[in-house]
């Protein structure tokens, strides 16, 4: 997406003159000329893609100017340092735009900001009305429960997840729980980027083929297969993800069960954030945005799709 009368992007998967980053997910970075985002979003897209080209390190809740145009990042709760834009016109609408959003509450990652606005362009990653998630708690309570049956029974015990953001959250969760855990390079490099942060997790090591007795292994789902665990025997094998909801999922991922841990926001969370916001126009994007747009215009909200092609947004 690009703001018109601007020279600035939003997410853009390709290289751009200005580019807002939302956060460090390899599908919302690329090499741009000119970057705009918080400091934890440029050390990891600097992790991930060598060293970032003009930097434009911008706190939180921090106005500042573009143009004719006033900018301000608020936290989106997605994984860290993941920010919202909001931007003012000059005569004075508000567009936010929230990239991937979180409104639970997170050991890792900044609390969410609501962030009010005129037109709102929200992602909807989990925009049908099935997903609806338990309680953040209850689920790491489900797999913390899960873990210790495993460890009982002797079995190395698996958690795959995306090496950026989820990994760490369940990773912090269960060091305070007194687990000691592995995790895959690719990992373990993240985890001591949040560490110097400001995001330590305790009872970590790097995992070299080896998994002692006792410990949990934290593992990339596109790495798992292939016969990566092979070694490892006996041992059971869970996925963290959002898509545990639906029927099938651990199968999909090759694992023996699914936990519904997800850094994006539910559906409820995706229609409570949006009204709370108090905006007059909504736009969806990605995943599920036809379904929850219908969803925001049953409750009474203007709100339409964005279309799944590249297109320009007429904002400004």
């Amino acid at each position: 997406m690009h703001l018109t009368g601007t020279p600035l992007s939003l997410d853009a998967k390709r290289k751009s003159p200005l580019c807002f980053v939302s956060h460090g997910h390899s599908d919302h970075i690329a090499r741009h000329e000119s970057t705009i985002a918080t400091a934890a979003t440029l050390r990891f897209m600097a992790h991930r893609l060598g060293p970032v080209r003009e930097p434009r390190e911008v706190p939180f809740n921090t106005p500042f100017e573009l143009g004719a145009l006033r900018l301000e990042l608020l936290p989106a709760g997605h994984i860290l340092g993941s920010a919202q834009l909001r931007v003012t016109r000059p005569d004075g609408r508000r567009i936010v735009y929230t990239g991937d959003l979180n409104v639970a509450p997170s050991l890792t990652a900044e609390a969410t900001v609501v962030a009010e606005c005129d037109t709102l362009v929200i992602e909807s990653t989990f925009g049908h009305p099935r997903y609806r998630f338990p309680p953040r708690a209850e689920v790491l309570g489900q797999v913390e429960a899960w873990l210790r049956m495993q460890l009982e029974r002797g079995a190395v015990p698996v958690l795959l997840g995306y090496p950026l953001g989820k990994s760490q959250e369940a990773m912090k969760h269960l060091a305070g729980r007194g687990f000691s855990l592995v995790a895959h390079a690719s990992i373990f490099e993240v985890a001591q980027l949040y560490a110097e942060l400001g995001v330590p997790i305790e009872n970590l090591r790097c995992y070299d083929g080896r998994v002692e007795p006792g410990e949990v292994l934290f593992f990339p789902p596109h790495h798992a297969r292939g016969g990566a665990l092979a070694p490892l025997w006996p041992r059971a094998t869970a996925v963290l993800t959002g898509w545990a909801v639906d029927r099938g999922a651990s199968r999909r991922y090759g694992a023996d069960v699914a936990f519904a841990l997800s850094d994006h926001a539910d559906f409820p969370g995706l229609v409570s954030y949006a009204k709370s916001t108090g905006a007059r126009e909504v736009l969806t994007c990605h995943g599920f945005a036809e379904e929850l747009a219908q969803a925001l215009r049953d409750a009474g909200m203007d709100a339409r799709p964005l279309g799944g092609k590249p297109q320009q947004l007429g904002l400004f």
